[in-house]
């Protein structure tokens, strides 16, 4: 069997966040916003993962690529062990993980023309700007759809697909293996999510390129995923192949996330009892005990609010996490 490109164990991280309490007398306090995540991404792959705003998704993925130092874990990268690899000793597997970031607007340097954008992880790694590097920005555009005409412009020239364009290749040029799409195309008008989402999957066949791709939107996540993760407040709680989380979750987040897709069509909409779920996720500094979705859980029972259930396998590749699985 292929070795995972990329593999997550007991991974977390928790940022310091200072005193609780009145004139910051209280005692320190952590924000968990990833605790004890485990995965693994095969080359070639895209794996979804998916979950509401703040659950720790961002974080992770840049856990990954170690644009973040984890607090506990490990993570291996092509066989190898890169969690505690300082700046130097990371420097050769950069090229090889990049991302994609959320924001086309803020995420590219108004001074700097697109060329240069595209150049710059090259001149990082040691490129000059000579003919070559411009011969291979050039390469690049053209593979993302933007003409060589806008070598020489500025991001304010571009509409916002334009610049995720420029944005993706500046992530590729490199010819990394390894890709983290952080909310690629939530900030895009639903026409221009299409359009870049096709093109992603254009390139990762061309490229060889393996995703990491995180949203919120389960309808995107539905067409660009092999197999998708579902996060809440900072653990993984269902893991399957895209077929089988759509056709049958089995935990009662993810029944719930998906129930609230909007059906293209009113034949299509269930007829059955949705699973519901009320009130806000609860806040990261101060996590529920026992299962974190347990306070909005319309099955809780009482182990619930006691132990946490671990993510386990219930079926060949569908791992859950939760007390209905073992209790039934």
């Amino acid at each position: 069997m292929t070795e995972p490109l990329i593999s997550a164990q007991n991974l977390a991280k928790h940022f310091d966040v200072g005193s609780v309490g009145f004139f910051g007398l209280g005692r320190p306090s952590k924000l968990r916003a990833v605790d004890d995540v485990a995965l693994s991404i095969m080359p070639g792959e895209t794996l979804g993962l998916v979950g509401e705003s703040g659950c720790g998704k961002s974080t992770l993925g840049r856990l990954l690529i170690r644009l973040l130092d984890p607090t506990a874990g490990s993570i291996r990268f092509q066989g190898q062990e890169i969690t505690g690899l300082g700046r130097a000793a990371m420097r050769e597997f950069r090229r090889s993980m990049q991302i994609i970031f959320q924001d086309p607007y803020g995420a590219l340097n108004p001074r700097m023309a697109v060329e240069d954008i595209i150049a710059e992880p090259l001149v990082i790694h040691g490129a000059k700007h000579d003919t070559e590097t411009r011969q291979q920005v050039t390469e690049m555009l053209d593979r993302v759809g933007l003409p060589r005409r806008a070598l020489d412009r500025f991001p304010h020239e571009f509409s916002g697909g334009q610049r995720q364009r420029i944005g993706i290749a500046r992530a590729l040029i490199l010819k990394p293996r390894f890709v983290v799409c952080d909310e690629a195309v939530s900030a895009l008008d639903v026409s221009v999510q299409a359009q870049i989402v096709n093109l992603l999957q254009d390139l990762q066949r061309d490229m060889g390129l393996t995703y990491l791709f995180i949203a919120h939107d389960l309808s995107v996540v539905r067409h660009i995923s092999d197999r998708v993760a579902v996060m809440y407040l900072g653990k993984v709680v269902e893991l399957a192949e895209k077929r089988v989380i759509y056709a049958a979750p089995q935990h009662p987040y993810t029944r719930a996330l998906i129930a609230a897709v909007p059906a293209p069509h009113p034949s299509q909409r269930s007829r059955g009892k949705r699973e519901h779920i009320a009130g806000d996720i609860p806040s990261a500094l101060n996590p529920p005990s026992g299962c974190r979705f347990h306070t909005r859980c319309p099955h809780v029972m009482p182990i619930c609010r006691e132990v946490a259930p671990a993510l386990a396998e219930t079926q060949p590749g569908h791992q859950v996490a939760c007390h209905l699985m073992t209790q039934a």
